[in-house]
């Protein structure tokens, strides 16, 4: 991936997530109609997500259990890349950001890939949910 954004150390979007009524058939629409290629799945249920490849690494990242109107709209929140997430955690902190999730390792258990990721939420000067993501795997 290319390292432009010298300040992030990474930059650019790694992820759009949205929560949606019907999960496979969302799958569906983005696999066959726009090309769009799973890369990890992981839960069931309402509980069920699935990261789906764009075409050039970026991706769109499925969530199932909406279950009518939700106020944000399907978008939950975006992710950009980062090889620092705590430096960019703190900075976005030092310019005013509510950070609501600080700096932590998760892994993601997932088919056929378990992705371990350094990740942290803010909220950005409109309330906008931003997500630092940062790993090896995606």
């Amino acid at each position: 991936m290319p390292n432009t954004n010298q300040t992030l150390g990474g930059g650019g979007f790694h992820h759009v997530a949205i929560r949606v009524r019907d999960f496979e058939a969302s799958v569906r629409f983005y696999t066959q109609a726009l090309g769009f290629v799973e890369k990890t799945r992981w839960g069931d249920g309402d509980k069920r997500g699935v990261m789906l490849d764009t075409g050039d690494g970026n991706y769109l990242e499925i969530f199932a259990g909406a279950t009518g109107p939700v106020p944000e709209g399907p978008i939950i929140h975006f992710a950009i890349r980062t090889t620092d997430t705590d430096a960019a955690c703190a900075r976005a902190k030092a310019a005013g950001a509510e950070v609501t999730i600080e700096p932590k390792d998760v892994l993601i258990p997932g088919k056929p890939l378990n992705v371990p990721v350094r990740l942290a939420f803010f909220k950005g000067p409109d309330g906008e949910v931003v997500e630092l993501f940062q790993n090896d795997v995606t």
